[in-house]
């Protein structure tokens, strides 16, 4: 029997008995809910039980406790959506890095400039788990417009602002991320071989800029430049987008210098340093 000096921290005493299993076991149908509604902007029990294998009793006697913590709310029990409890324990993810909470928090008047200059929706990202992941978005004012809630993940290799990012890094983290994660294919524009993917960064790095040019969703595109720390390395990314009839390819071009500038101005803002790069005119690098 291991003492308490042995046993490895946060392990209770009781970890093999089938109490503390079955806690796990509603605790993951919890999270399981929670992962279906930020997926959707909202639904009903039977929609939820559906989605989740679940049965509705078990699904709402979930929702009835994530309801007392504020993680889920409803009005009336009709359509069930993220509550402000749910936001405010995601939130403690951005002020885990001080330097990323303080980008977040500075990009925003930035990022109402570009939208403002481009007449496009800015959008602020992250790497983690070697994944996009999308901290902030301002939207624009026109009809049809991109839309990337807080939380939105998505491939680094299809994704604007991960190729901005995943040229920065260095080459031993760039190959782990093609191992661990693959080139999946999305449209026929996905960059799924790997030369590809390595001859387009090396473009990104040349002008500073990434364009995502219908490789995650076809009739959208994307232009994207990295945000870098004090030691000249990226750690978020800025874009803007939109659909493709809008952004054409020489637009998006045209558009990269502005993205570039934008995330420069979070950089400095933020107390980092954008690294020296050879800067090559963007329309010679299609």
């Amino acid at each position: 029997m291991s003492s308490p000096q042995n046993r490895p921290r946060g392990r209770p005493k009781a970890f093999h008995d089938k109490t503390a299993q079955n806690t796990v076991q509603s605790l993951d149908r919890a999270m399981g809910l929670l992962h279906v509604l930020s997926e959707s902007g909202g639904m009903t029990l039977s929609e939820l039980a559906n989605r989740s294998g679940q049965s509705p009793a078990t699904v709402y006697r979930v929702l009835q406790t994530l309801a007392a913590h504020r993680m889920v709310e409803t009005e009336s029990e009709q359509i069930w959506q993220i509550g402000a409890g749910a936001f405010q324990i995601g939130s403690a993810f951005l002020r885990r890095t001080k330097v990323v909470e303080r980008a977040r928090r500075r990009a925003r008047l930035p990022m109402e400039d570009l939208m403002r200059a481009t007449a496009e929706t800015a959008n602020l990202g992250i790497e983690q788990r070697d994944e996009v992941v999308f901290l902030n978005q301002i939207e624009t004012h026109q009809t049809i417009r991109a839309f990337f809630p807080p939380g939105t993940r998505g491939p680094m290799h299809a994704s604007g602002i991960g190729k901005a990012l995943l040229a920065f890094y260095s080459p031993s983290r760039l190959e782990r991320i093609i191992t661990a994660q693959g080139l999946s294919g999305f449209t026929p524009q996905t960059l799924t071989c790997p030369e590809a993917l390595r001859a387009d960064l090396a473009r990104i790095r040349a002008r500073g800029f990434a364009l995502d040019d219908q490789e995650r969703t076809i009739g959208m595109r994307c232009v994207a430049a990295p945000v870098f720390n004090s030691h000249g390395e990226p750690i978020a990314g800025i874009s803007v987008s939109g659909p493709a009839f809008r952004i054409g390819v020489d637009q998006a071009l045209a558009l990269g210098p502005t993205v570039r500038e934008t995330a420069d101005r979070v950089t400095k803002v933020t107390g980092g340093v954008v690294p020296n790069t050879q800067t090559i005119p963007p329309q010679t690098l299609r």
